[in-house]
């Protein structure tokens, strides 16, 4: 078989990684990949465009086709290949506004009783500015539209609630822009990742990401600085209710809505208890895997993942079958300096430890010069994933290699997995 990834972060690096393993797999292709995604098996492809993508898949008979990233997902790359019936795994662009809008999501939500945070959108600035003032702090801003995985602030005073809106709807002349305001929920969030073929759903293992910057989840939010699984705080009765509550209800009502969703459907997901009972609210979907959180979830992959995905595709998720390694996989992520404001990229990554069968460095913002350097090519570099027999032993052989590797700038929090040891 002959498999395209169509990306060029952590996340497709692990994909491929772990896709070519497979012993039913000759070449992954990787568009247009990172400074990682080549070896023997994976080969990157430079192309970025859609059409080029089909004109590619069809040239070299692809035999199937993954997206990673929100963008082309939400440019229509599904409908475009299906066109040409080309096999090809995730949501239509339709399917696909459950991320690329957070309004569309959230009266999804409300259509479909989703627990959710209460909410409002806004296209007025002094209107959303009132809201503000009537709600408590602190309060959620939410850009509509893509903002890849930054567009949230959690706003702790009235001032930082009014930069966020000015940010991202102070231009906007023609109402074209909008903004979500949401109340702030207090619990534990935790990644809930499933995949659906449109009406059967497969759960993958659970996972817990660090969203802020800095050590104790302080900072701006980011795209993600690190991730492990399982998580511990999704117990089986929560499980289950994120399953009964938000999961099956959402497939249902996409399909029952002409949105059949096809792909991997990834739900941020609040943990609370009032005392009396534990409660799930939906923070937000996303419709392709989380980064970092697919890094530590491949790590764990014992069988075929080809297998899976032919299933996915197939629309026989309900035969599919997966093994998982029972340790615990963790990943730190290593950031360039002055992200995630604005990243410098360009530093030479000095060196890299050598690879082990319980540790794993997945590129992300890497490049290779013509002189064959290996540099930083975007704000988030690497994610160092480790195996363990525990979230504490799985950190240790992770920040053991994150000492060994070195470049100008590198940030990275030192406390990933901290809730779950705690």
């Amino acid at each position: 078989m002959k498999i395209l990834i169509v990306g060029s972060g952590g996340r497709e690096h692990a994909l491929a990684w772990k896709i070519a393993q497979s012993p039913r797999v000759k070449q992954v292709y990787v568009a247009p990949g990172n400074g990682g995604t080549s070896s023997k098996k994976i080969k990157n492809v430079s192309i970025n465009d859609i059409n080029h993508l089909v004109e590619f898949a069809e040239n070299l008979n692809i035999n199937m086709t993954i997206v990673g990233p929100e963008v082309p997902l939400s440019n229509g790359i599904v409908d475009i290949f299906r066109s040409k019936n080309l096999k090809i795994f995730g949501p239509t662009k339709n399917a696909a506004k459950l991320e690329s809008s957070k309004d569309f999501a959230k009266e999804f939500m409300i259509r479909h009783n989703i627990p959710t945070a209460k909410y409002s959108t806004f296209t007025d600035v002094y209107a959303a500015k009132l809201y503000v003032q009537k709600e408590k702090l602190p309060i959620v801003i939410k850009a509509d539209g893509l903002a890849a995985g930054k567009g949230v602030v959690i706003a702790k005073t009235i001032e930082e609630a009014y930069n966020a809106i000015e940010d991202m709807i102070g231009d906007n002349n023609h109402n074209l822009k909008k903004v979500v305001i949401e109340e702030y929920l207090e619990g534990e969030e935790a990644s809930f990742i499933v995949m659906s073929d449109g009406k059967n759903i497969f759960p993958l293992a659970t996972s817990q990401d660090h969203k802020r910057l800095k050590d104790g989840d302080n900072g701006p939010n980011t795209g993600g600085m690190g991730a492990y699984s399982p998580a511990n705080i999704v117990t089986p009765k929560i499980y289950c209710k994120i399953m009964d509550e938000v999961i099956i209800p959402t497939v249902k009502g996409m399909f029952e809505e002409g949105n059949t969703f096809t792909g991997f459907l990834y739900a941020g997901i609040m943990i609370g208890n009032d005392g009396s009972d534990e409660w799930v609210k939906t923070l937000e979907f996303n419709c392709r895997m989380g980064d970092p959180e697919t890094q530590p979830i491949m790590m764990r992959i014992k069988s075929d993942f080809i297998e899976v995905l032919e299933h996915a595709i197939n629309g026989t998720l309900n035969k599919a079958e997966i093994l998982w390694d029972d340790r615990v996989a963790l990943g730190v992520v290593l950031a360039t300096y002055n992200y995630p404001e604005k990243p410098r990229i360009g530093d030479e990554i000095k060196q890299l430890p050598v690879e082990t069968e319980d540790m794993t460095i997945f590129h992300a913002g890497t490049t290779i010069s013509s002189s064959g350097t290996l540099k930083t090519s975007s704000g988030r570099v690497m994610c160092v994933t480790a195996l363990g027999d525990s979230v504490k032993k799985s950190r240790e052989i992770a920040y053991e290699a994150v000492s060994k590797i070195n470049f100008n700038g590198m940030q990275y929090r030192t406390d990933i997995g901290w809730r779950a040891i705690k």
